[in-house]
């Protein structure tokens, strides 16, 4: 039976939304004294218990910030589904407004919440929350997820998150370019925070040629100290660069109609969420030849990493690398549906997420 949706104030557009998509449950979360100013969107618990990261950023208003909430929980679901895990998708968003606040504070409230839900929602890191937040936050409710331990060795949801945009990389360039190495192909990274510089790692273990670029000044010194062979490249331009592959790696919103065009790759697999403004952008993509890889395939390791946390058995790095190759299985399945039926990739990955979701309800 579908739930109703908790009560959202009416300024924030809930029922107009597109994105609504029959969420189980939207929370708003307030709390005076702190200040706090959040979101939570469950969108399924029929596969299992939801959960999903909380992000923390300035939104221009409301209904962006819900907007955000509801595609990513939408997302998290769809990532489950598609790799097989026993699970639902949720996601959390705290508001900030851009003037001056207390980070402890806020933290401290967004917990005490999570303990008023009973469960209902487990959260991790995501944009904006660090793993000194998540770390203080687990002092004050049981519902954290992703923190480290002594048995996780040096695996971390970021490092698991890039671990699956490379796979579903290579599983795309095998399908794309009939090759099983990334050998001199020219790779642009955009965004290289906690995932992307993952990524470049990995990308240039394979001999990979880098075109590296994030609008934070300091995130790219950091790389080229550490990579000094890739080539540092505008923010603003690398969309419309020559290389083989682009990894969009920053926030989402990457493709709209206005700049596919501008588009000179041949395949798109990154690891940020809500890449496409909406479905005309990624049928555009299609229609030029260019193979997009959906993002919640390609960044569903992040997940699996964090889905450890919740066996009865505790964590075993062996599982999580069975589980992320699964990535790689489940988007092969979901190339060849592609090729047979001619239908863009992330049409076919929305409709067998979708399918299992309802399997799962039966």
């Amino acid at each position: 039976m579908q739930e109703e949706p908790i009560y959202m104030p009416k300024n924030m557009g809930l029922q107009e939304s597109a994105a609504f998509d029959k969420h189980e449950f939207v929370i708003s979360l307030t709390d005076r004294e702190s200040g706090l100013d959040a979101i939570i969107a469950i969108h399924s618990t029929v596969r299992g218990p939801a959960h999903g990261g909380t992000r923390m950023k300035v939104y221009d208003n409301h209904k962006d910030a819900l907007e955000d909430a509801l595609n990513l929980s939408q997302a998290m679901s769809y990532k489950s589904a598609l790799v097989g895990l026993p699970y639902g998708g949720a996601k959390g968003v705290i508001i900030l407004s851009g003037k001056k606040f207390d980070r402890q504070k806020i933290l401290q409230a967004y917990a005490k919440k999570l303990n008023q839900l009973g469960g209902l929602f487990q959260t991790g890191t995501d944009v904006g929350l660090t793993d000194k937040d998540t770390a203080y936050m687990a002092r004050l409710s049981p519902y954290i997820l992703g923190l480290p331990k002594p048995e996780k060795a040096d695996m971390s949801t970021s490092s698991a998150a890039a671990k699956g945009v490379f796979l579903a990389m290579k599983t795309a360039v095998k399908y794309k370019f009939n090759r099983d190495d990334l050998s001199g192909l020219t790779i642009g990274v955009k965004g290289v925070g906690k995932l992307g510089g993952n990524l470049v790692d990995l990308l240039l273990a394979e001999d990979a040629r880098l075109l590296v670029a994030d609008i934070d000044e300091d995130a790219v010194k950091r790389v080229s100290e550490k990579h000094p062979e890739v080539e540092i490249i505008d923010h603003r331009q690398i969309l419309a660069a020559d290389m083989d592959i682009y990894a969009p790696c920053a926030l989402g919103h990457e493709f709209e109609i206005s700049n596919v065009e501008q588009l000179k790759c041949s395949i798109i697999v990154g690891g940020a969420n809500n890449q496409l403004i909406n479905d005309a952008a990624g049928e555009a993509i299609h229609d030029r030849g260019i193979l997009y890889i959906p993002d919640y395939v390609a960044n569903a390791g992040g997940l699996i990493f964090v889905c450890e946390d919740l066996e009865k058995d505790g964590f075993h790095a062996e599982r999580v690398e069975r589980r992320l190759q699964e990535i790689s299985l489940t988007l092969g399945k979901i190339l060849k549906q592609s090729e047979k039926t001619g239908l863009p990739v992330f049409h076919i990955a929305d409709m067998i997420a979708h399918e299992r979701i309802l399997e799962s309800g039966q």
